[in-house]
């Protein structure tokens, strides 16, 4: 397995797997995957996909928390993970290769927002040194039913290399 940049050629899986994701009801608000286009924009920078051969077996990726220069060093993260190679290693790999380069790019702050049911999503975060910050109670609905989301965050020291 190899952790590269995640470009626009590695969209056909990255949507499979992030459909895979919104399907299991448990990883995002999500309920529909968006155009290239539109998760583009909303990734602009860090976002990486761990591959065997050719194969995507995940991905990582930043989101800006602000445009606001104060929260230059902050974002969120999101990782997933195709059903086929769950338990073998691929979250843990994204989500440290995203720290390192996280924290390369002068970032001291990453945040994640992980829906309560979501054990292996928060097991892997806490692994990774995320800590929990509460509880966002009833933040959003999907398919009816108004979720709780678990905040968590993990420090490093601020830089200012950006």
């Amino acid at each position: 397995m190899q952790i590269r940049a995640l470009d626009e050629e590695h969209w056909s899986q990255v949507a499979f797997i992030y459909g895979e994701g919104i399907a299991t009801g448990n990883a995002t608000f999500e309920v529909e995957i968006p155009s290239w286009e539109r998760w583009n924009a909303a990734h602009p920078s860090l976002r990486l996909v761990a591959v065997d051969g050719e194969q995507v077996l995940g991905w990582a990726a930043l989101s800006p928390y602000s445009d606001r220069r104060c929260y230059r060093g902050v974002a969120e993260e999101s990782v997933y993970v195709s059903a086929a190679a769950r338990g073998r290693g691929v979250g843990r790999a994204l989500l440290e290769a995203l720290i390192a380069r996280a924290e390369a790019d002068g970032y001291w702050t990453l945040l994640a927002g992980i829906f309560p049911e979501n054990a292996a999503s928060l097991a892997l975060h806490s692994s990774a040194g995320f800590r929990v910050l509460g509880v966002h109670e009833r933040l959003g609905e999907r398919d009816g039913v108004w979720r709780d989301v678990v905040l968590l965050e993990r420090r490093s020291a601020p830089t200012t290399s950006r």
